[in-house]
């Protein structure tokens, strides 16, 4: 069998105050199923950690109304840093999470009275779709991008999770070939070189790029497929600016986006076909890693410049806690997606004031 990827699981946030992070991103978002929280040695991420174990304090949320969820990370055994430098379009690394919605005037009412800093109005994509852009708690780029199809369902928010992410790169031609292949992001939605008018607001919005968006021309499967739903990734490349790295002189796990990390199935045939893709794995966590009530297998792989993809296969989900219901997704078809009583059963790890 070869390897499925169900769809972005989380994307990484370091912070330097993970249960602020979490009750905002819930209240802003909706994502407000914790799916597991630890306090724990990092003791497996050394080449990014400067050769050093570090204690830390983590929280995986994710929302029901589908998308990708949000591992909150904060370090506590050191003091999580900042950029030196403003960080803006271009520069190298995850530099926006994009967020679902399916009322994208809805969603910006509720952030703009929630009180996130607006960088834009509503406006339209390049590819026709509306969108507007946001800083969270801590400075870090959201895009809210309208989405009329893949969700889990449509209560009490009108956004979802995390749908993809915008991530700069120095040459889209070189990159584009691990996110084409490996990572199944085979169709192109739009591909613009402009200066843009729908980022006006953002920072360095006033240079040249060219935009290529992606999307899978497949639909999701796997266990978590129809909860994680459709993903898209955004490449930007600057023209008339000599870009930096985000993560420049830092470690992983210092403030911003530390990863994208995807639901996947059959690590051994996905390490191969990374290796045919010149991307090997740089990090891997073994087979009978757990993280609070959750356990499976992770690995990660860098792009062509360095940006961080992780993968994780389930292998243990707690899905009603308090009840002591876990679930072994090791005697399951790897294609098959959980019931959806299953999948429904996660409301119960809801946080509510």
């Amino acid at each position: 069998m070869s390897y499925i990827i169900s769809g972005i699981q989380q994307l990484g946030v370091g912070n330097t105050n993970v249960q602020e992070t979490f009750k905002w991103y819930r209240k802003a978002f909706g994502t407000d199923i914790k799916i597991f929280e630890e306090a724990a040695m990092a003791e497996l991420m050394l080449p990014y950690t400067a050769n050093m174990p570090h204690a830390r304090h983590a929280i995986l949320a994710i929302s029901m109304n589908g998308g990708g969820g949000f591992e909150i990370w904060q370090y506590t055994s050191r003091q999580a840093q900042n950029a030196e430098f403003q960080i803006q379009l271009g520069d190298i690394g995850i530099y926006a999470g994009k967020i679902k919605s399916y009322n994208i005037q809805a969603s910006y009412t509720h952030l703009k009275n929630f009180g996130a800093k607006m960088l834009t109005e509503v406006t339209t994509a390049p590819d026709g779709r509306k969108h507007f852009y946001i800083h969270d708690l801590w400075g870090n780029v959201f895009e809210i991008i309208e989405e009329k199809t893949s969700w889990y369902q449509q209560k009490d928010f009108t956004t979802g999770g995390i749908l993809g992410a915008v991530i700069g790169v120095k040459d889209i031609d070189k990159s584009i070939g691990l996110y084409k292949t490996v990572l199944g992001f085979d169709k192109v939605v739009s591909d613009t070189t402009d200066t843009f008018a729908d980022w006006k607001g953002v920072d360095g919005s006033q240079k040249k790029f060219r935009r290529v968006v992606l999307r899978n021309s497949k639909p999701s499967e796997g266990s978590f497929g129809p909860l994680l739903g459709d993903n898209e990734i955004e490449l930007i490349q600057a023209f008339d600016y000599t870009p930096r790295k985000i993560f420049e002189n830092r470690l992983w796990g210092d403030c911003g986006f530390i990863h994208l990390c995807f639901d996947i199935k059959n690590m051994k045939a996905l390490e191969e076909a990374c290796v045919k893709a010149g991307q090997p794995f740089t990090v891997d966590g073994g087979a009978g890693f757990e993280m609070g009530e959750a356990a499976g297998h992770f690995t990660y792989i860098e792009d062509a410049d360095g940006t961080l993809i992780e993968f994780v296969e389930t292998k243990k989900l707690p899905v009603v806690k308090k009840i002591g219901w876990y679930l072994d997704l090791r005697k399951r078809d790897p294609k098959k997606a959980l019931p959806n009583f299953i999948l429904k059963a996660l409301r119960f790890s809801r946080v509510k004031d």
